[in-house]
């Protein structure tokens, strides 16, 4: 797929991750609709630095049931969904109820809803969601217990899609990243410790995991994958850890 003169939703896209995608795309011609839930000072200052026109930003909670749906429709559809959003922390899997749901709504059930929109039975042109996961995914999760479960959830889900819209030329695929930057407030944690579990003993850099998504968008061929971009760390086992 090219990607010049494409619409695209990308979720948490005000800051980090999702602002470097968001610039990305936007180089390449893209129309950008970028979603944020509390940084609109910083999504509309992107928004203005995005070359093109036609950019817009869109708030939504995605922890609120209903949200996506709404995101999706105050967007006005999209030829490229990347569910980016996310919430993580270290999670014991008997977190408490309310909490564990708000994990889910996150990081699963929103991005199932955007999905669900985007497979809508009025498309007919050929489209791509590409979903952003986490090496955990590819690995037992022995730890980050509800965190790892809920992206574990999205990655089936991708698969899933892929395999049922196959025949209708829409494609769902998903990038598992490894250690890249630190979670949102834990921005001054030191990462050597957690690179003791990555083979090439160095973090993924956020330009690899575009040139991934990058990959994904423009390889008619490739659906229902989930890309390691971790340095091998699904390669190895929390036993070995």
């Amino acid at each position: 797929m090219q990607i010049d003169g494409k619409k695209v939703l990308i979720t948490g896209a005000a800051r980090r991750i999702g602002a470097l995608i968001a610039r990305r795309l936007a180089e390449k011609g893209a129309v950008i609709c970028l979603h944020c839930h509390r940084s609109v000072i910083e999504g509309e200052t992107l928004v203005e630095e995005l070359p093109g026109r036609g950019h817009r930003l869109l708030a939504a909670d995605l922890a609120v049931p209903g949200e996506a749906a709404r995101l999706w429709g105050e967007c006005g559809g999209a030829d490229i969904l990347i569910n980016n959003a996310s919430v993580y922390a270290r999670t014991p899997a008997d977190l408490p109820e309310e909490e564990a749901r708000r994990y889910f709504e996150v990081n699963f059930w929103s991005p199932l809803a955007l999905m669900r929109c985007f497979a809508s039975p009025e498309r007919t042109s050929p489209c791509v969601a590409v979903n952003i996961l986490d090496a955990e995914v590819l690995r037992p999760a022995a730890q980050n217990g509800i965190y790892a479960l809920s992206r574990k959830a999205l990655a089936d889900a991708t698969a899933a899609f892929a395999l049922e819209q196959a025949p209708r030329n829409l494609r769902f695929a998903a990038v598992a990243p490894g250690p890249m930057l630190p979670p949102a407030g834990m921005e001054n944690s030191a990462m050597s410790k957690v690179l003791k579990s990555v083979p090439s003993g160095r973090r993924t850099e956020p330009e690899d995991l575009v040139s991934a998504i990058l990959f994904i968008i423009g390889c008619d061929s490739l659906t229902g994958a989930v890309i390691p971009v971790d340095g091998g760390q699904h390669l190895k086992n929390h036993a070995d850890l």
